[in-house]
Order: C-alpha cells, then structure tokens, then sequence
C-alpha cells in the first residue's frame, strides 16, 4: 500500500510514477479529496471532545460546590444538554470519518507500488532490458523434441488423464516424471537451505483472505484465485501469500532482520491466456509446484538483498547446466506489487523459447503496510515498516520443460545431471 503521507506530499510525483506503469487513470485526486475531508471531520470531532471535555470540568466544579452547600445554578441543565448535544455530534463524525476512512482504504489497496528510480521506463514487454546472460543454447545433431512429445513418449507426462481429471491446462506426472519433479524441489530446497542462509518454512496451502490483502493479491485480482467460499478461504497463487503474512500484525525486535524463507507449495491460479496461447504442455497451468524465497529486511539494505536474491536463484541453473538470461522489467511490466523486479528465463530448446523460471522483486514497503508488519531499529526506537522481497527459486514444471528439453539425446532418452543423481536414484530416462 502507499504511504499517504507520501501521496499528500508529493501528489505529482506519484502521478507520474502511476502513469509510468500504464495507470494514466489513477484516482489520486479522488484519494486526496477523501484525505483532506477525513481529516477535516477529524479536526472538527477533536475540537468538540476539547470543549465537551471542558464542560466536563465545568459541570464536575459546580457539582462540588452545590454538594458543599447551596442550589446548582440554573446553567447547570444548559450545560448539561450542550453536552448531549455535542455527544451526538461527535458521534456522527465518528461515523462519517470511518466511512470516508473505509472510502479511502479502498482506493489505496487498489494503487499498485511505485516503480524504483532505476527501473527502465516501457510501454510493454517489449521494452524489458537483458541485464545478463549465462550459457549458451547448445547445438543438436537431431531436431530436439518439445516436452510435450518427448513427456508422452517416455512415459512421463500424461495429459489426457490430467484433464480427464480435472479439464484442460491440467496433467499428472507419472514414474520418473513424478520421481524427477519431487527431486527438484528437495534439491532447491536443501541448497536454500544449506549454502544460502533460508530457514525452510511449510505454511498453509489455503489461507484467509485478509493475508491475501496483505501480500496484494486482494481485492484487485480475485478473478484469479481459487476460493473456498463456504469456509472463506483461498488456494494460494504463491507461497509469497502467506510467507508475506507470517508476520503480520508484529513488530520484529531489534537484530532480527533480515529475516529469510524458503518454502515449498503447490500454486493455484486462473490462467486467462487467449485461446490457444502458451496452452500447448505444461507451460502455463492450473496447478504448479513453486519453491519460493523470501525476505524481510531493513530498507538501506534492500537493494543489495534483491541482488543476492537473483544470484540464489541464478546458481541452481548454472549447476544444472541450464542456460538462462536476466531482464529487468520496465515500469510497464512490473507486478502490481513489485517496485522492481528482475526475470530469469531459461532457454527451452525443444520449444524454442525462452521460459521464465524466476521472477525477483523488491516490494519496499508495500507489502509491510498491507500486512502491518513491522520492526525496531534499535531497542526503544519508533517501529517503522521493512522491506520485503521475493523470488522463485525455482518454478516448476517450466524448470522441468527446459531440464527435460536440454538434455534429450539422439535415441529419444533423457540424461540426468550428476547433481540431481542422488535425489532422482537414476542416471537417465530411457524411451519406452
């Protein structure tokens, strides 16, 4: 969410950077008006609680001297009803500042995060800038197979019962497709979790709305997510949900950031792709297994975490031996949440594209506003909001797709890399 601190300060500049992003409509003056007349209804219901506070006192006096002896005066009862009617004053005040209160919460959700000053202006994806890249696309003596050929023919990929099962964009995994997909996940998470400083974490698949609110998902994207509406609750699109949210509502003692998670989940969303694009496979899906990383950190050190973040992510496909490449995103591509974010995209030779893998952001303090999280610099110090981060590291099964696809040989098999040996217990998948 947006500072409105921020939003009064410097109305222009947030314009500007909210058109940036593609936001041209933005209702940052309807934001401003709600402001200043909340404020207003504030201002006037305290000036009212000070006088009614004052005839308190008035009326306590008299009462005082009347019980040493003597009548009350008649202003007593004017008084008296000068105060009623002030109650009831303050009473309505109170009820239409909560309501502009509530008016003006619900525009701020629906205000995407600023971009960084370093994000490279666009108009689309196009605009993207290649930062990096690592490898090289490797050259075959024979027409490489796309996964969703090769996967039927080693007995990997079924999808005609995944949609029998469930409808389209949906597949099941079967033999060493399931065994290799599990392997990947374990092996992600045991290298987090041993050479890059994550503590793992196993959250709740389905979770209440409200942290959805916090991480950003809700209200402005509910049309993608699966919900539960008899229990209220919803299937989450990324483990970024509720690792967001697992400090929510706290205030983080001094020392304890930065704060680093790794989890595991299964992520549900609405792909709405126009018919016919990217249906082809298992690039775009219903359902998909995501190992995510995530951080809480204090504001001066966010840019150096997000690098950090990009290069955990980076390592798992150099040991893989996956070609991949870096793009910042330009300010129209970013994520609703994101003020800047780098994709990871590893080239799938079977399908001839590259697939994006990984996608690190930088959140500020969007995401701690929303989910009111926040931390001491120092003992005694006024709580202030971290920043959060986040990444895939990694996302599967388009890791799978570009694994699967890289190293097919002539004869229709599928080697193993000696890293992945240990978890998978083979060495290669043979054709059937």
């Amino acid at each position: 969410m947006l500072s409105i601190e921020l939003i009064r300060r410097s109305p222009d500049l947030v314009r500007q950077a909210l058109a940036s992003r593609g936001e041209a409509l933005s209702p940052i003056d309807q934001v401003l008006s709600l402001d200043q007349e909340r404020r207003r209804l504030i201002t006037e219901r305290d000036t009212l609680r000070s006088r009614q506070n004052d005839l308190s006192r008035s009326l306590g006096q008299i009462m005082v001297r009347t019980r040493q002896g003597g009548e009350p005066p008649q202003e007593v009862e004017s008084l008296r009803e000068e105060s009623r009617q002030l109650g009831q004053r303050i009473d309505a005040l109170e009820r239409e500042g909560q309501a502009k209160d509530e008016e003006l919460q619900k525009l701020l959700l629906l205000l995407p995060n600023l971009p960084a000053p370093d994000v490279p202006l666009g108009q689309s994806a196009e605009d993207n800038k290649v930062v990096r890249t690592w490898g090289e696309p490797g050259s075959y003596s024979f027409q490489p197979l796309p996964h969703w050929d090769l996967g039927e023919r080693l007995g990997l990929i079924d999808f005609a019962r995944g949609a029998k099962l469930a409808g389209s964009r949906f597949f099941v995994l079967k033999g060493k497709g399931a065994r290799l997909e599990r392997s990947l996940i374990n092996w992600f998470l045991d290298i987090h979790t041993t050479q890059h400083g994550y503590t793992e974490i196993y959250p709740p698949f389905l979770v209440r709305g409200e942290a959805l609110v916090g991480s950003g998902n809700l209200p402005k994207f509910g049309d993608n997510l699966y919900r539960d509406a008899e229990e209220d609750l919803w299937l989450v699109p990324t483990a970024e949900v509720p690792l967001t949210n697992l400090h929510r509502d706290e205030i983080l003692e001094p020392g304890s950031l930065p704060i680093r998670y790794v989890a595991y989940t299964p992520c549900f969303r609405r792909e709405k792709a126009a018919a016919g694009k990217d249906t082809r496979g298992i690039k775009r899906v219903h359902q998909f297994d995501k190992v995510e990383l995530y951080k809480f950190v204090e504001p001066e050190g966010s840019n150096e975490e997000l690098e950090k973040l990009v290069g955990d992510a980076e390592h798992l496909l150099q040991r893989l031996g996956l070609p991949y490449r870096v793009l910042q995103l330009c300010t129209a591509d970013l994520g609703f949440q994101a003020a800047k974010t780098y994709d990871i995209e590893v080239w799938a030779p079977g399908s001839g594209e590259w697939l994006e893998v990984s996608s690190c952001s930088t959140c500020t303090d969007f995401q701690a506003r929303r989910a009111n999280v926040r931390y001491r610099p120092a003992v005694g110090a006024r709580p202030q909001y971290p920043h959060t981060l986040n990444g895939s590291g990694l996302a599967l099964p388009r890791t799978l797709i570009a694994f699967l696809e890289t190293y097919q040989q002539p004869d229709g098999s599928v080697l193993v890399p000696e890293v992945l040996r240990g978890y998978t217990g083979f060495d290669h998948i043979a054709a059937m």
